[in-house]
């Protein structure tokens, strides 16, 4: 699950030790209705092209949940959940960032 969340939004709070919103949302879809937390989080720095981009790897009481969530430069928090497969730095090469046209409603 990958979510992109502006700044403001409600699901972007959560308390100490409360999964993020994506995380939730596929535990749902899981039909997983066992309590689940925040363990840790750290930030790693990842070379994304010739941008530095800082990585918050959450750690999560299911060791089956792999989490991360980066900053977007226009202030959109993303997460990216999965289940059963790890997540690598592989994976940020494939993101490209998008113009902000596209998300604008007309």
């Amino acid at each position: 699950i990958i979510g992109n969340l502006p700044a403001g939004s409600p699901a972007r709070e959560t308390e100490e030790g409360q999964v993020p919103f994506e995380v939730a949302q596929l535990l749902l879809a899981l039909e997983n209705d066992e309590p689940i937390e925040v363990v840790s989080s750290e930030d790693v720095p990842v070379m994304q092209g010739d941008n530095l981009l800082i990585v918050r790897r959450v750690k999560l009481s299911e060791s089956r949940i792999a989490c991360v969530q980066f900053d977007r430069s226009d202030g959109v928090l993303v997460t990216i959940a999965s289940w059963d497969r790890p997540i690598t730095d592989d994976l940020y090469t494939l993101l490209k960032p998008l113009p902000a046209e596209l998300f604008q409603q007309g």
